[in-house]
């Protein structure tokens, strides 16, 4: 980002590198909105499934007052069935539920960065202050977090003074 004269980088490659993680966090969003979706999908297949099979089986069974015993048919393995097939669908639903959760953080993060590009195009003059504005909201986002495997302004800043 810097060219070889050791001079800091202009504002505009900063704003650039604000636009380019914001695209970066929006794929990112994208991806985990189609697991999300897809996990969905199953739940509402396997939910199918199981209303298609207890429609079956209650047209299939006389209905009494009472059921023999408070397992269910005398094997338990329907009654096994069923919890084993509801524990699935809890399982997927709480990853359905923490999907959403990184995809809203995900978005937030992004949408901080589109907010800071704005923010450094219109208020900043110089190039270590453009750089000083985005280490400090990367650290106070914890943005480093978000990127597996590239490296932050955030992440490159606290290397170069550990270095000092």
């Amino acid at each position: 980002m810097s060219d070889d004269t050791g001079a800091p980088p202009s504002i505009s490659e900063f704003v650039e590198y604000c636009h380019t993680q914001a695209g970066l966090l929006s794929g990112r969003v994208e991806t985990m909105t189609d697991e999300a979706n897809e996990l969905l999908d199953e739940i509402d297949e396997r939910l199918a499934e199981l209303r298609s099979e207890l429609e079956e089986r209650s047209n299939d069974t006389p209905r009494t007052e009472r059921p023999p015993s408070a397992t269910g048919p005398a094997d338990g393995t329907d009654v096994d069935d069923l919890e084993a097939a509801g524990r699935d669908l809890e399982e997927k639903q709480a990853l359905v539920d923490a999907k959403q959760a990184r995809i809203q953080a995900f978005q937030e993060l992004s949408a901080g960065y589109t907010e800071l590009a704005a923010e450094l195009q219109t208020e900043v003059d110089e190039g270590q202050e453009a750089l000083n504005r985005i280490v400090e909201f990367e650290a106070e986002a914890d943005a480093p977090a978000y990127f597996d495997e590239r490296e932050t302004l955030c992440e490159a800043a606290l290397e170069a003074g550990d270095e000092v």
